[in-house]
């Protein structure tokens, strides 16, 4: 799952652009072989606010490009990697059917070597966004009967999680190509031992191939070759890597052929430790705390689509904030965001894809199938990141049935045979109470999402933080653990104000951070705080989504401050270095 590299054995093109593209709304079409009269449209962005009338469009639709080889890719493998296509994708190069990925938001590569043709490829993706309860995360889930809002509390489209559900190709399509004989994976994990940093470098690649490894920066140079799977460089006055000081080492693997390399790849390596120590989260052998927040991948036209001067203003928003940390809320984000994280320094809760998850039979085998593939994939693609300081394995779960605390045992076992480095959690949802949550008996890190004077105790901030603190002490009480508050806010209406305040004005939401975050400081074992959310992002409609929009960001959603922005600055400021 290494990303595309382009230098002296490997080389790399960006399809991004205007691709064709047209709807299938009976899913009979059979355009594998390419289609006419598509109409423009841009990749990596969602189809639904490009195009008029998709807006609520999930059904299927398929895109086209051409593209020729470029010189000299001919005596290597060519691949396609789709960043997200959200949801079920299916390739055809040429007319032949190549392979299928279900699941947005995560990487998928195919081969095209054997389809080739030097001059006029055509490259035809078919995507099927529906809804459908055996899918993650699930939608169009009958309500149940028994339920008084059964019918009123429903949404549309009818998803099972508070954002709008955007389709399309949403990250870039990359062309790339790997020589013969060639890296197949780097997985670097790394120690400290008094000033002295450990790099243990596994590298995956064909049977009997030697491998050199260099490791550069902050003066520093070491070079070692190895036959074996791994190698373990130590580097003496490590510069590590944290929130204050994001050092960052440049780690070259050559695979070797005598003296010859005849593959490279390069990586960005962080040097630091991630560790749970009683109530405490230890970064590089010393307590931190999280200030930050989560996020969505969402702006106007381009929906969940990749941009990069988005990324870039929100991360300087959060740091204007004073924030440390966030959580890849509720789906994991694009890999260039992953990169500025550790670049800036900043410590991410790396989150699957799976929210919204219930239990009933139904498509219950399926969603576990799926849950287990997100988590392979996800540690795949971002175990080598400093910044990925935790795995979070569901937001929101409706773990008030017998059957999730074994679900999730599985995923736990999972993440920790494919990462014992790293905590591993399940973020808990408000309707049920902290100590009867059944992950907290064996997940690392309690992560919790409290609206007390917002959904319950409404108009009510200070009965909301009693509720508040006698829920956190006795979790605390109960199981020893650090605990996030990994959510909490209220909806509020850029220029609404109110004196005093009240529900939906700037002051409300401003006061209730405060009162939230006054408790928090004074809980040693609060590991962390991420408010919800960083800016409004767009929803399905409903009776409770005013404007199909969800408006707890402190931002809104064309990053614009609220009074919350101003007033988290004044209580992070001094400790936006964890």
């Amino acid at each position: 799952m290494l990303y595309p590299q382009a230098n002296a054995y490997r080389q790399m093109i960006d399809l991004s652009g205007f691709w064709e593209f047209r709807t299938d709304p009976d899913a009979a079409g059979d355009f594998g072989i390419g289609f006419d009269q598509g109409q423009p449209i841009a990749v990596p962005a969602s189809w639904n606010d490009q195009l008029t009338g998709l807006r609520d469009y999930l059904g299927v639709a398929w895109y086209q490009t051409h593209f020729n080889l470029p010189w000299g890719w001919n005596d290597q493998r060519v691949f396609a990697r789709f960043g997200s296509v959200n949801y079920l994708a299916d390739v055809w190069l040429n007319g032949t059917h190549l392979g299928q990925h279900e699941g947005g938001h995560l990487p998928f590569d195919i081969e095209l070597t054997t389809h080739l043709k030097e001059h006029g490829n055509r490259l035809v993706v078919r995507v099927d966004g529906e809804l459908a309860p055996d899918r993650v995360p699930p939608g169009n889930i009958p309500p149940d009967p028994r339920s008084p809002f059964a019918g009123f509390m429903r949404n549309y489209p009818a998803n099972a999680f508070d954002f709008f559900p955007y389709c399309g190709i949403q990250r870039p399509v990359l062309l790339y190509t790997l020589p013969p004989q060639a890296i197949e994976d780097v997985i670097v994990t790394t120690g400290i031992d008094g000033t002295t940093g450990v790099v243990r470098v596994q590298v995956e690649r064909p049977a009997g191939t030697p491998v050199r490894v260099s490791l550069h920066g902050h003066g520093i140079a070491i070079r070692q070759t190895f036959d074996e799977r791994d190698a373990v460089l130590t580097v003496p006055q490590a510069a590590l890597w944290s929130p204050a000081a994001p050092n960052l080492y440049d780690l070259t693997v050559d695979l070797m052929d005598g003296d010859a390399p005849v593959d490279r790849c390069t990586l960005k390596v962080g040097i630091r430790t991630i560790e749970v120590d009683g109530d405490q989260l230890l970064l590089n052998g010393q307590p931190v705390k999280l200030t930050g927040f989560g996020r969505h991948e969402d702006f106007p036209v381009t929906g969940r689509g990749y941009v990069p001067a988005v990324i870039v203003k929100d991360y300087e928003l959060m740091k204007w904030v004073g924030a440390n940390s966030f959580r890849t809320t509720h789906y994991p984000y694009s890999e260039q965001m992953m990169d500025l994280a550790d670049r800036l320094g900043f410590l991410v809760i790396d989150e699957t894809q799976a929210v919204g998850l219930y239990f009933a039979e139904q498509g219950l085998d399926r969603r576990r199938e799926l849950c287990h593939q997100y988590t392979r994939e996800l540690i795949a693609r971002d175990k080598n990141h400093p910044s990925v300081i935790m795995w979070s394995l569901a937001n929101e779960p409706f773990n008030n049935d017998p059957k999730a605390g074994p679900f999730f045992r599985e995923l736990y076992d999972l993440a920790k045979r494919l990462d014992p480095t790293r905590p591993v959690t399940v973020v808990n949802v408000g309707m049920i109470s902290g100590p009867d949550e059944p992950t907290f008996e064996f997940v690392d890190v309690l992560c919790m999402n409290r609206y007390y004077g917002w959904y319950s105790e409404a108009g009510r901030i200070e009965a909301g933080v009693e509720a508040l603190e006698a829920e956190l002490d006795a979790t605390h009480a109960k199981f020893g653990k650090p605990i996030l508050v990994t959510e909490f806010g209220a909806d509020t209406l850029p220029g609404w104000h109110a004196e005093p305040s009240e529900m939906f004005s700037e002051e409300y939401q401003a006061e209730f951070l405060t009162a939230y975050i006054e408790l928090m400081n004074r809980k040693p074992y609060i590991a962390g705080q991420h408010v919800w959310n960083l800016c409004d992002f767009k929803t399905s409609q409903a009776v409770f989504r005013t404007a199909a929009m969800n408006f707890k960001g402190v931002f809104t959603r064309d990053r614009r401050p609220k009074l919350a922005a101003h007033r988290l600055r004044a209580l992070w400021h001094g400790n936006a270095d964890g």
